[in-house]
């Protein structure tokens, strides 16, 4: 097992506390949020680089989406392998997914979202999504049956996303594992091949944990594996990429370890950083704090006012030293929620300069903020309102999906 799975909380030289970055909790000293280089360095994986970045837009022949041109995805693992199946006319399917804590996602949650779309699209593959409410009802102070819901009305956002119908799967763990042996029969492989002493190091849990999230991580991990959704893909053994937030890495390394002993094949990352929280970068947003997040449910009156007073700025202090200084976008908010939703590259290196020439103020920047936002919840709204519970069920129904399989075993 990886001996560098939970060194994440640890001092540096200066004898100060680094970032923390686990599946539940993301913390920085930094004004500037986490520093994804060492977070690479700790977990092993490795830089999304040019050289990289090139390859993929060579195999994919069109130009790369946004979120990889600015390294808002940064870290990978076996992204070149995937590229080389793709080359060689093979398959591999995808698989993200969601724990579902609050009825109204964010939109930091989007972000993996509208990348795995992109990838499903780009690359005509098939998609399985897990809503985790059973990871949600061990970790929270949720009822089992509000679990359940929340992972339904979750799913309906995912859906609004555009997801292909006929390629992409939607479970929630309690209502599809007694549905399917082959995939409670992976989770016992995985169960069985990681000791207690492996999953306290790779997770950090202690002796008052409960047994259920000791257990859990295994039910994260059977989806990585394509027999687990016989019903899609058969006896075919395909190679799976996951497009995720960076602080769910751990169970995907636990998952590498594992999967050549079982006979399968390591799952392949890609890693998103996080959007940070309206009060700075050193946190992420939170579904639980409504005032550090931009709610999808929000309406256009609710998002500009929690920009216009929540949103951190890297301004000065004053129009004239900031008409002298200019502002600093590392860490304001305003600029950094717009690498991750406006999609014109020269707009948005014309705002970063102005900004920190002075040129254009924080009211400004938090102004082109609030309306570059609020048409795009605005129609994800639209969108999500015509989701009936007959399409819900569609998505969630195991059935074949519409491709076909290519590979070499």
């Amino acid at each position: 097992m990886d001996s560098n799975t939970l060194d994440i909380n640890q001092e540096n030289e200066k004898g100060e506390e680094d970032d923390f970055v686990d599946p539940w909790n993301v913390n920085s000293k930094s004004d500037t949020g986490i520093d994804y280089d060492k977070l690479i360095v700790r977990f092993g994986s490795s830089k999304i680089d040019e050289e990289l970045l090139s390859r993929w837009s060579n195999v994919i022949k069109a130009p790369l989406h946004h979120l990889l041109r600015r390294k808002v995805f940064f870290s990978h693992r076996d992204m070149q392998t995937i590229l080389k199946y793709t080359e060689e006319g093979k398959s591999f399917y995808l698989y993200t997914g969601r724990g579902p804590s609050s009825e109204a996602m964010h939109v930091g949650h989007l972000i993996p979202f509208i990348f795995t779309k992109w990838i499903q699209d780009t690359f005509d593959v098939p998609l399985v999504i897990q809503l985790t409410d059973d990871e949600k009802f061990l970790w929270k102070d949720l009822k089992l049956e509000t679990a359940k819901k929340l992972a339904y009305e979750n799913a309906k956002d995912i859906i609004a996303c555009g997801f292909d119908i006929n390629k992409t799967f939607i479970f929630s763990d309690f209502n599809f594992i007694g549905q399917c042996p082959e995939f409670y029969q992976n989770m016992v492989r995985v169960q069985k091949s990681v000791t207690f002493n492996q999953v306290k190091g790779i997770f950090g849990f202690g002796d008052s944990d409960v047994i259920g999230k000791i257990a859990f991580p295994a039910t994260q991990a059977a989806p990585s594996f394509s027999s687990s959704f016989p019903f899609i893909f058969g006896n075919v053994k395909l190679p799976c990429l996951i497009p995720c937030a960076i602080d769910q890495d751990p169970y995907f390394r636990m998952t590498r370890d594992v999967a050549p002993r079982l006979g399968y094949h390591k799952p392949a990352l890609l890693h998103s950083t996080f959007i940070p929280a309206l009060q700075g970068a050193k946190t992420k947003m939170s579904a639980s704090d409504e005032n550090t997040a931009i709610f999808l449910t929000d309406t256009p009156k609710q998002i500009k006012n929690k920009v216009n007073k929540h949103a951190f700025s890297g301004g000065k202090a004053t129009v004239e030293e900031h008409r002298e200084l200019g502002g600093d976008c590392s860490v304001d908010i305003s600029y950094q929620y717009l690498r991750f939703f406006m999609e014109d590259d020269e707009q948005l290196e014309k705002i970063k300069k102005d900004y920190e020439s002075g040129a254009l103020l924080t009211g400004e920047l938090k102004k082109i903020l609030v309306e570059t936002l609020q048409p795009i919840i605005a129609e994800h709204q639209k969108r999500r309102a015509e989701i009936t519970d007959d399409v819900v069920k569609q998505y969630m129904t195991p059935r074949k999906l519409n491709f076909t399989i290519k590979s070499d075993k």
